[in-house]
């Protein structure tokens, strides 16, 4: 039953917006706990990048007097990579087109990675 929340909420989460392509779920061991990624992307190596990529971007932050991190942002050719935690113990992973809305994307994401944390 708690997988089907974290899959509507992942759903929810790429419908909210055009601007979102897939979203996945990972723990911060780079498990997949739920997506919703296009077919012919390899869960397992989603997972265990985003999870190496939250824990070095944390490690980062702290080392280069930052703060704690509260995403981080791949930008690339053909759109963004967006990886947040939601709690303690996972990470949002969140694929969205070039020519997003970012402001309103980060707003989708922090309350979908709420909405994940407390299901945890």
């Amino acid at each position: 039953m708690r997988t089907d929340m974290f899959q509507q909420t992942l759903n929810d989460l790429n419908g909210s917006s055009a601007d979102v392509e897939a979203s996945a779920l990972i723990s911060t061991d780079g498990l997949m706990i739920a997506s919703a990624l296009p077919i012919g992307i390899d869960e397992d190596r989603v997972g265990a990048m985003s999870a190496a990529l939250l824990s070095l971007g944390d490690r980062a932050g702290a080392e280069l007097a930052r703060g704690s991190t509260d995403r981080v942002l791949i930008q690339g050719e053909k759109g963004y990579v967006i990886m947040t935690s939601a709690g303690d113990e996972a990470v949002l992973t969140v694929l969205a087109k070039q020519n997003a809305k970012l402001g309103l994307l980060f707003l989708d994401i922090k309350r979908a990675a709420e909405a994940l944390g407390k299901l945890l």
